[in-house]
């Protein structure tokens, strides 16, 4: 059958547009303005730094020499590949307990983290004396006393700060069997009652806490292995009052750089001594608080049914802000989980970042405007600048926000609204940047933040790509008289964004109408003939459509 007098107009404004966007070199659904970009998720892993499953590695340094086993660089790339992007590095010291540190082992311990950093690796760090085995345990157990511990954190705090960049945090170690702090000799006053800590005892390994923070750079946090054991060093109680409150987070104070690790996750009502308070409750509350803003990570270590089983481990997971659980261990508490347990683990450990949408206005006033959402457990815990890398014709252009990416809490949906007055007239291509604060690392794409998106992530530059082009147009100049020309501009560059945190329950829409468009694609060139023809095709088409209705109509 012939087409109908409606369809062939409509069919030849559909080619009219086609054909003038095909001349222009332009997509037809970029055609309109464009000026919003939805993204889709990816339901993948995402290889993030600082967060997820990571591996157990060790390495010793026995009295005969022998035992120091070096990170493999092979071994850690192939854990890149499985998205796993942290390992656990225990550094047992079995010669020195009465010795100090000597070349070689600081050496080894240089060579281990330029060997992660090579691998895109970053390490969770603890250092012990003595490794147990299958028990019982009785004392000498073999660590060193306080005065040895705090000589030896003196030589490691050059190494420890040079290498900053790679460590994620310092678990406490040093003291007793596998640096957890319980079968020791020395800080206890009796080391055949591991459980009985009297407040000298406390006093001694508050100065292994206080010394281990005064070694790390400021940014950098300690966890410790009881809640009990930040409660002491800090003189606060358990219990939501006594846990870390939202005006102290990130201020630099002992309490904000102060996380948890717990070793025995889910293993027993107390988790094998982890929660100490009477009620338990009071500790678990305490630790719920308190890590909404330090880290929180360790292993299981026995099947403890039904508690130990995937809807109950991810509830605690969830409200205990994990950032970071033992891949290797336990095998039987991991296996009970399933393939979508461990799968959902892997996803959610931590953060994990979804853009939504993004919106430009182009002009004078032109703006950049992301909505996204963290869908993760925790929040970044590491300092995380927030960045729009804009790439025109001329290069690329960084754009830095007045905004942290640890304040991105989990089961929140964030806004960013930045305004790009100080940056040179142009078209930019707009990605999001979330780059290694450290210079050493900040270029290198495999410490930046991926987002769980598809079609975004550029793996070359460590950048989000938005997918939007925006025009950038040269200031207005106000009309004469209009101004006080004593009063200086801002500087360039340097205005900030406003940032929107939202309840997650109550999305908005990035516009008005809900529409969602693509973006023209980068140019590096200014709108000219070809865009204004593109426009008029739209319009043509449009027309066209409109006498085809009005045709039908009548023909009704």
């Amino acid at each position: 059958m012939p087409p109908t007098s409606s369809a062939r107009l409509v069919l030849a404004g559909l080619i009219v547009g086609a054909v003038l966007a095909s001349a222009t070199g332009l997509p037809a659904s970029a055609l309109p303005d464009g000026t919003v970009v939805s993204y889709a998720e990816d339901p993948g892993i995402i290889a993030n730094p600082g967060r997820g499953w990571y591996h157990h590695t060790e390495t010793h340094s026995f009295s005969d020499g022998s035992g120091w086993t070096p990170l493999d660089p092979g071994e850690l790339i192939r854990m890149r590949g499985e998205g796993v992007t942290q390992v656990l590095r225990v550094v047992y010291l079995e010669r020195y307990v009465d010795a100090d540190l000597d070349a070689v082992v600081l050496s080894a311990l240089e060579s281990d983290f330029a060997t992660a950093r090579a691998a895109g690796v970053s390490v969770i760090l603890r250092f012990a004396y003595v490794q147990g085995g299958d028990g019982p345990y009785d004392p000498p157990y073999g660590d060193a006393p306080p005065e040895r511990v705090l000589a030896h954190i003196s030589q490691l705090t050059p190494v420890l700060r040079r290498n900053a960049d790679v460590i994620e945090v310092v678990q406490q170690g040093f003291i007793g069997l596998w640096g957890e702090g319980y079968f020791t000799d020395h800080f206890v006053a009796d080391p055949a009652e591991p459980g009985t800590v009297t407040d000298a005892d406390w006093a001694e390994r508050n100065r292994v806490v206080a010394a281990l923070l005064a070694a790390l750079p400021p940014d950098r946090m300690l966890q410790v292995r009881t809640m009990l054991a930040k409660q002491r060093a800090l003189g606060t109680p358990s219990g939501t009052a006594g846990a870390l409150a939202d005006a102290q987070a990130y201020d630099g104070s002992e309490a904000a750089r102060i996380g948890h690790h717990d070793d025995c996750f889910l293993a027993s009502p107390d988790d094998f001594g982890t929660f100490l308070s009477d009620p338990l409750s009071l500790d678990q509350d305490y630790l719920a608080q308190d890590s909404r803003f330090v880290p929180t990570g360790g292993e299981t270590c026995a099947v403890n049914a039904p508690r130990s089983l995937w809807p109950s481990a991810r509830a605690e997971l969830q409200r205990y802000h994990y950032s970071f659980l033992n891949r290797d261990y336990d095998a039987d508490v991991l296996a009970s989980w399933g393939p979508d347990g461990i799968d959902e683990a892997a996803r959610r450990l931590g953060y994990r970042f979804v853009l939504e949408s993004s919106r430009v206005v182009d002009g004078a006033e032109a703006s950049v405007s992301i909505t996204l959402r963290n869908d993760g457990w925790a929040a970044p815990y590491n300092p995380r600048p927030v960045q729009l890398a804009l790439t025109g014709a001329g290069g690329s252009v960084v754009v830095p926000l007045d905004v942290d990416a640890r304040t991105w809490a989990p089961g929140r949906e964030i806004e960013l609204t930045v305004p790009l007055r100080g940056v040179d007239p142009g078209q930019y291509r707009v990605s999001l940047f979330l780059p290694a604060p450290e210079a050493s690392i900040a270029g290198d794409p495999r410490f930046a933040i991926r987002a769980a998106n598809l079609g975004t992530w550029d793996a070359a530059t460590g950048r989000n790509d938005l997918g939007q082009v925006v025009r950038v147009d040269s200031p207005v100049p106000p009309p004469s008289g209009s101004s006080d020309p004593s009063v200086p501009a801002p500087p360039r560059g340097t205005e900030p964004a406003v940032v929107t945190p939202i309840a997650s329950s109550t999305p908005t829409s990035a516009v008005p109408n809900g529409s969602a468009r693509g973006r023209l694609p980068a140019t590096g060139a200014e709108p000219s003939l070809p865009a204004v023809i593109a426009a008029l095709a739209l319009l043509l088409a449009g027309g066209v459509l409109r006498v085809a209705a009005r045709h039908r109509r009548r023909a009704d």
